[in-house]
């Protein structure tokens, strides 16, 4: 063995000033908090209340001998499965790691200058995928009435243009023919962000097949209760994906995540009857809230986002930030989001089940008792 002489200074290496230029300025994906322990209500971060389909177990199960084996490449049985829902072919269709990985992959490929563009407020990883690709990223501020702004999206001249419909955080959908209005508006593409579709929204699928600038993008993390298996998948025009799939990692998803999202896929029945669930509890918990006088924009996702008042009807950010710290302090975890003036006086609450809610509810009451 050789030891190295006392003398020899440690070698050092400063990974900041070493990073590439547009990776120092990045801010990282603050994703909702994990609460730690027992006890907690978590309406932070939309998950699906109720546990996915039976036959996830089953499926899963099935593939645990075969994990010394890579999985097929390229998700082919899953790709196949959802293109013959919408109508369309396995050429329509990649499968990601997550919708987050493939919002990565349509930016590596398809953004430069003068960038992409969003909608703001929306999703906070749009702004994390076009800093890691060295992208500047325009924004289209909504105002209260939460209006479309199809000049303003073509305007930005974004070589990609994300837009979450329905909307996050508000929940706000957004009506097929304005959709089809930013397609013709636009001179690159529009990737729909449909993550909350299934609880309500207007899917763009029915525009793929006049629109070869449009790219539809899903997940099974909410309406199929799949959130810790990372499935994610977009439809687009056969050229798009054949473009995405030549970045795409190898065997990006593994056997056991395949095999789950396309049991729960295939289970049509629990995925309606758990979507149906969740619409009617978020509606049963909008009417408290309005019984409150609080205002609440409609909801076609599975979370409300509302403008709490306290006892004296008071509302803005000190209301809402007392109202998350009181929720919190009951081990009720909402969202709350200080930093733009149209959410800062709102709180985003996750549908749970109906006995979730009820705490919630409960909690929301002491804080206008004593607040």
């Amino acid at each position: 063995m050789v030891l190295l002489s006392n003398n020899l200074m440690k070698k050092t290496f400063d990974a900041f000033q070493r990073a590439l230029p547009h990776i120092q300025e990045l801010h990282a994906y603050v994703p909702g908090e994990q609460p730690q322990g027992a006890g907690w209500v978590k309406l932070n971060t939309n998950e699906n209340p109720y546990p996915a389909s039976p036959k996830v177990a089953q499926a899963v199960a099935a593939e645990l001998s075969n994990l010394r084996k890579y999985p097929e490449p390229t998700s082919a049985r899953l790709r196949a499965a959802i293109g013959q829902r919408y109508g369309l072919t396995q050429q329509n269709v990649i499968i990601g790691n997550g919708s987050d990985n493939i919002l990565d992959l349509i930016t590596r490929c398809f953004v430069s200058e003068p960038g992409a563009g969003h909608t703001v407020p929306s999703y906070s990883l749009y702004p994390v995928v076009a800093g890691m690709s060295g992208q500047a990223l325009a924004d289209v501020a909504f105002d209260r009435s939460m209006r479309l702004d199809v000049e303003a999206l073509a305007a930005t001249q974004a070589k990609v243009f994300y837009l979450t419909n329905p909307n996050a955080p508000t929940g706000v959908a957004f009506p097929l023919p304005q959709i089809e209005a930013a397609l013709q508006a636009i001179d690159g593409l529009l990737v729909v962000d449909e993550a909350y579709v299934d609880f309500g929204g207007e899917s763009a699928v029915a525009l793929l097949q006049d629109y070869e600038n449009l790219i539809v993008v899903r997940t099974f993390s909410k309406s199929y209760s799949l959130a810790g298996m990372r499935v994610g998948f977009a439809l687009a025009a056969a050229p798009i994906i054949e473009i995405l799939d030549r970045v795409r990692d190898a065997y990006n998803l593994d056997r056991i995540a395949q095999a789950a999202a396309l049991a729960a896929f295939e289970d049509v029945e629990t995925f309606e009857r758990q979507r149906q669930q969740v619409m009617a509890t978020r509606e049963t918990t909008r009417a408290a809230l309005d019984a409150l006088g609080w205002f609440s924009y409609p909801s076609a996702t599975n979370f409300l986002f509302t403008e709490p008042k306290n006892a004296q009807g008071e509302s803005g950010p000190e209301v809402a930030a007392s109202l998350f710290a009181h929720l919190k302090a009951q081990r009720v975890l909402i969202r709350y989001f200080p930093a733009h003036p149209l959410t800062c006086a709102f709180i985003r609450v996750s549908i749970g089940t109906d006995a979730e809610m009820d705490v919630f509810l409960t909690a929301a009451q002491s804080w206008l008792n004593h607040a």
